[in-house]
């Protein structure tokens, strides 16, 4: 079970940094939220600002610490069963800042294979086992969401300052606790071994932050990328959106439904988005200046948001980058 870290075990200079990246994370939230008019879903009160606080605390907390502060749960997984394949799920995915979705920032790393990543390999392969989602495909949606650091080494302990999002997928607070209280998703799996979830299977209050917390695991986020991107292929397929059957069809569905939440992927899958949705999207992803000259330039909202991240899958979602060296895991 990963526990809370006490401040003051800390050495100087990893208090110095905690304080730092709190304070840095604190303003910049406070920065987009008023950009934007408003938090993630709205004008923020006084009591979701204060919830919002003591995750980001957290959060600045776990990304100073080394990894023997937090103990991976792939360490865990002999004792862990396997959950079964997961059922197809509805789950909505508010979009994530221009850090996160910036076309040049995930362009750092051309490579073929997984490089610096290799590490992740077995992992990768062992989710696509259980989901049936290709390696490749896993790794190509992790490529696309995760922060890079040098060699474009995949940053476990990434941190959106504008959103909830956090970790290798970039899952916002509410996705992994709704993933979490999902039936047949391994991430249910563990929380019921925990004792996370109450009798009626929502995540219990006092387990939220740990739950949380998981999202910086590199193994729990991975598996959850996988059940995810299993739920949102199997909806779309339900609501009448062809996929391919190549791997490539595959990886890019898969992302607009991480990306976009499965009831925002039918929609612009199906026929595009309504306009002032994909200008609040549009603005969220590249800013309100950059928004506003695409849309002037393309002449509607829908049209611009479609064009940016339509460009962007193609450029960064690229799983035959990843497939020679997963294939031959």
């Amino acid at each position: 079970m990963i526990g809370r870290v006490d401040p003051s075990q800390l050495g100087a200079q990893q208090r110095a940094a905690l304080i730092y990246a709190q304070a840095r994370s604190e303003l910049s939230s406070r920065l987009w939220q008023a950009a934007l008019g408003g938090g993630e879903r709205g004008p923020a009160s006084d009591l979701a600002s204060t919830s919002r606080a003591s995750e980001l605390s957290l959060d600045a907390l776990l990304a100073t610490l080394a990894n023997e502060h937090v103990p991976s749960v792939a360490t865990q997984r002999a004792q862990q069963p396997d959950p079964v394949l997961p059922a197809p799920s509805s789950e909505r995915r508010e979009a994530r800042d221009e850090e996160s979705r910036s076309p040049g920032r995930n362009e750092a790393s051309e490579a073929i294979g997984l490089g610096p990543n290799a590490q992740y390999q077995a992992t990768l392969n062992a989710a696509a086992e259980r989901t049936a989602i290709p390696a490749a495909a896993l790794a190509a949606i992790v490529h696309a969401e995760a922060a890079k650091g040098p060699g474009g080494r995949w940053l476990a302990y990434s941190r959106n300052p504008r959103s909830s999002a956090a970790g290798l997928g970039q899952f916002l607070s509410g996705t992994w606790k709704s993933e979490a209280e999902r039936e047949g998703s391994w991430l249910n799996a563990l929380a019921r071994q925990k004792g996370w979830l109450t009798a009626r299977g929502k995540v219990a209050g006092e387990a939220r932050a740990d739950l949380l917390a998981l999202r910086y695991d590199p193994y729990a986020s991975i598996q959850a990328i996988a059940d995810y991107a299993r739920a949102n292929l199997d909806m779309l397929e339900r609501k009448g959106v062809r996929i391919g059957n190549d791997v490539e069809s595959v990886a890019q569905a898969a992302y607009l439904g991480h990306h976009l939440g499965i009831g925002d992927a039918v929609k612009f899958l199906k026929g595009g988005l309504d306009p002032s949705r994909a200008r609040t999207l549009l603005s969220a992803q590249i800013g309100s200046a950059n928004a506003t000259q695409r849309i002037a330039s393309s002449g509607s909202a829908a049209g611009a948001h479609r064009a940016w991240l339509l460009d962007y899958v193609g450029r960064n979602v690229r799983p035959a980058r990843f497939d020679q060296a997963l294939s031959a895991g």
